[in-house]
């Protein structure tokens, strides 16, 4: 039977934490071993982390101070050096028990390349009974939509053996992201590897006052992400995202590497020939609308 190591950030998850490991110890897929980034909570995360192990389960919690998921996560995928199967969990959610089994059969034939695993969620304020699926996406995943667009929500994410080693290694490389499931997703179809978008929720997840943007699904979660990109947000994302995939762009396919490089030159080209390159790059999101947020994102220099 497969190991996985589950990788969570916790930060003053209280809370929610124990429904979370709950879920976790009731996966119908049992060989698991959970590695805990505890990011200097002052709750009493540490002490349920601590009681969850004593019960019997394979945990082993590790203490930071980032003050950063996306930092706690990329400090986890480092320390995971030599892991197998990697899945990753936030702290407040809810898995389906078939959450590990379902991956992990989706991934099966796939040993000869790096794939990852991910899928739709039910998004949830307060009763499991009252949620609502997050977005289906029609478009296959690829490099080309990784790039400005990300679909793998990292609480749903599984990779395989040779996805695992390539990220733990880059990781070493990549610097500061903006998300860490966005890299993973843009590492994978960068390398030429294999994306499955699972349409079956895997997981509830919690939204709740510390949740940034809410599922994309929500009227109000698509509303900021398209004003982020009318404020140039995106460009200062795209700016931290060249950063760190540069520094790992020799694993990448020669095609994707040259998308990379001419999506690099493309931003700081004048008008039309930011155009015409953009045109040639062929770049979009997963719905028409936000990729014509795209074209005009470019045609105003904030891409």
């Amino acid at each position: 039977m497969s190991q996985i190591t589950i990788l969570m950030a916790v930060f003053n998850g209280e809370t929610f934490l124990p429904e979370q490991l709950n879920s976790i110890a009731g996966q119908t897929h049992e060989n698991w071993t959970l590695v805990a980034g505890d990011d200097a909570s002052s709750d009493d995360s540490l002490r349920i982390l601590e009681g969850f192990k004593a019960t019997g389960h394979d945990v082993e919690i590790l203490h930071c101070e980032y003050n950063c998921a996306s930092e706690n996560f990329m400090a986890l995928i480092r320390h995971a050096a030599g892991a197998q199967w990697i899945a990753f969990s936030d702290q407040d959610d809810v898995w389906k028990p078939d959450r590990l089994g379902r991956g992990l059969a989706a991934l099966r034939g796939y040993d000869d390349r790096p794939a990852l695993f991910c899928s739709r969620t039910i998004a949830f304020r307060t009763s499991l009974d009252d949620g609502f699926l997050s977005r289906e996406f029609h478009r296959p995943p690829s490099f080309r939509n990784a790039l400005v667009q990300n679909i793998a929500a990292g609480n749903t994410i599984l990779l395989n053996p040779a996805a695992s080693e390539l990220v733990t290694e880059a990781a070493f490389e990549a610097g500061t992201v903006i998300a860490h499931d966005w890299w993973l997703y843009q590492m994978i179809t960068g390398v030429g590897g294999k994306v499955i978008f699972d349409n079956e929720p895997t997981l509830f997840y919690r939204q709740h006052g510390a949740n940034q943007f809410g599922t994309n699904k929500t009227l109000r979660g698509r509303l900021m992400r398209l004003k982020m990109l009318a404020e140039g947000k995106m460009k200062d994302w795209n700016d931290v995202n060249i950063e760190a995939l540069s520094r790992s762009a020799h694993r990448f396919t020669p095609e994707n590497a040259r998308l990379l490089s001419e999506f690099s030159d493309m931003r700081s080209a004048h008008l039309l020939a930011r155009l015409r390159a953009f045109f040639r790059l062929r770049l979009h999101r997963q719905h028409p609308k936000e990729t014509m947020a795209l074209w005009i994102s470019a045609l105003l220099g904030r891409l």
